[in-house]
């Protein structure tokens, strides 16, 4: 430690026709070399044009480049064999201990040389000699990956003081040089929001007040009839959806799903969920979501009482293996085929048993009790009494469409989060990392209120017009802000990422496929409760006859 340590040798590799083509594969495909030191990854800084702007650092190192000799246009292949690291200390002045704040380093391609006889034991390298002082630089030959050839690898180690503490030590990785993008998103955002809120004040305010004096003051059911189409459904506006079971599932998973997602920013915001802690986000939410499994099933049993569903074990069993159960197949199958490429990234099977355990041991009895105690809880009373017989639904207008209304509800809570977004799957794909939770709650915030009133808007739209079947349709509304995600992944593939291998494609759709479900169940969730509230509030504001 703080011992500068000049052309150390590791090891000779030569290349036969085998190790040629995985190296040259592996340069193709931009592979990086990652290491980690006292729990820091490795960095390569980049120092930028503007002298003002601090320098931003990548991860890893790649394992060489292309490129051709002056003259020549033919690409070939070099490796970088020779590392400068640099290892960043910051001493305790009282007690002249050091600890590792820092750990950069500086790939090289150099073709070694050396004298004869080669001695693997004390090698002498004319190319890099602490003794001579010849170290490696820039103007060296490159190393050449082709067949036949013989490899050198050495490094070089060099300690150097910092001022920055141990405590900031992650502060220069987690710097973020780009926060006007994200106040522009916010703001952007903010505009959908209140553009949004003036149109639910104005129906709140202006139209249902406007309506429910009058219905309040009319005498016959034909006046009423000239008026307005909502009061015209109330005989039927609380009749059980098809399928209220399914739909019974979905909201409770999407409850489970929010209960995880809030909890995990809000530790996350408090700095709890360190990316020094490796794993730390994770696993929090693996565990909340284990935990949440109470919130499902109760939320679910309500809704299924009050639907009259009797089979209400039937129902927890839904709620506690669908969502699960879906997300589970599609990542064992992800994991069967980076397990068959020998990737370093596969899930081992401990951890696979450990992820079946928390599920089967821990979440399902978890839904069974939340749902045992939501059933044994008396039904929500409906503000209006059902008819025996559904009233029919008039012909509607193109615009009125379920697909369509659906499809036009998912824009506006996607437009409300898709600058963020692009940062989230930079991080996840470019091996970036993202800490901007404070940002990320904001949003979150957003998206909530968006996809609510987006909902309640449309959702009175469609009462006007005399179509009662709200139920599913508030859940899809903002539920279908999913498939605008998932096109965006889609788009993201093809604009950003350069990936060539059917696995890594497969993989990348895979995870974009669970990451767009679980946006739809909790999207569709906070639709389907802002719609349930505001139909609730409006029938039992008007006397019914």
């Amino acid at each position: 430690m703080r011992e500068n340590k000049l052309c150390n040798y590791v090891c000779t590799k030569k290349l036969d026709s085998k190790s040629t083509k995985k190296f040259k594969d592996k340069i193709d495909d931009e592979y990086h070399v990652n290491m980690i030191l006292d729990n820091l990854p490795l960095v390569i800084p980049r120092k930028r044009a503007d002298v003002n702007q601090p320098t931003s650092y990548e991860h890893g190192f790649r394992v060489g480049f292309k490129a051709s000799y002056a003259g020549s246009v033919e690409e070939r292949y070099f490796i970088h064999n020779h590392l400068a690291f640099t290892v960043k200390f910051h001493r305790d002045t009282e007690t002249d201990t050091a600890r590792i704040v820092g750990f950069e380093v500086m790939p090289n391609s150099v073709k070694h040389e050396y004298e004869q006889p080669w001695d693997p034991e004390k090698p002498r390298l004319t190319t890099c000699n602490a003794n001579t002082k010849r170290y490696v630089s820039g103007a060296d030959t490159p190393q050449e990956v082709e067949d036949g050839k013989e490899i050198i690898f050495t490094y070089d180690v060099i300690f150097e003081e910092s001022p920055v503490k141990w405590a900031s030590r992650w502060d220069t990785y987690l710097l973020m040089t780009d926060d006007q993008i994200h106040w522009f998103s916010i703001i952007n955002s903010l505009m959908i929001v209140l553009f949004l809120s003036g149109m639910v004040a104005m129906i709140m305010m202006r139209t249902l007040y406007r309506d429910i004096s009058k219905y309040n003051q009319l005498e016959t059911q034909d006046e009423a009839q000239e008026e307005t189409g909502w009061k015209l459904v109330h005989g039927d506006v609380f009749r059980p959806p098809t399928h209220s079971s399914l739909l019974c599932v979905y909201v409770g998973t999407g409850v489970q799903f929010f209960g995880m997602t809030l909890v995990t920013m809000i530790f996350a915001m408090l700095g709890f969920l360190s990316p020094s802690n490796r794993g730390g986000l994770m696993t929090a939410m693996v565990l909340l979501w284990v935990f949440m499994g109470l919130f499902a099933g109760y939320s679910s049993a309500r809704l299924y009482k009050m639907f009259k569903g009797t089979e209400w074990k039937k129902n927890t069993l839904k709620t506690a293996f669908m969502f699960p159960g879906v997300v589970f197949c599609i990542f064992f199958v992800l994991n069967a085929l980076i397990w068959g490429e020998k990737s370093s990234g596969a899930v081992p099977f401990g951890t696979m048993f450990a992820l079946v355990f928390l599920w089967f041991g821990i979440s399902v009895p978890l839904v069974f009790i939340g749902s045992y105690f939501g059933y044994k809880k008396p039904a929500i009373e409906d503000p209006v009494k059902t008819n025996k017989i559904p009233r029919q639904i008039p012909e509607q207008a193109w615009y009125m469409q379920p697909v369509f209304s659906v499809l036009i509800g998912g824009i506006l809570p996607f437009g409300a989060v898709f600058i963020e977004l692009f940062f989230i799957l930079t991080s996840i794909w470019l091996n970036q990392f993202y800490y901007i939770f404070g940002f990320l709650f904001i949003v979150f915030v957003i998206l909530l209120v968006t996809c609510a009133e987006i909902t309640i808007v449309l959702c009175y739209f469609q009462l006007c017009s005399e179509d009662y079947h709200w139920w599913w349709r508030a859940y899809l509304t903002s539920g279908s802000s999913a498939l605008y995600l998932f096109l965006y992944a889609i788009f993201y593939f093809f604009t950003k990422l350069e990936i060539t291998k059917l696995v890594s494609g497969i993989f990348y759709f895979g995870y974009m496929t669970i990451i767009s479900y679980a946006f739809f169940v909790l999207t569709g969730t906070i639709g389907f409760y802002a719609c349930f509230w505001f139909v609730r509030k409006i029938y039992s504001s008007v006397k019914i006859d």
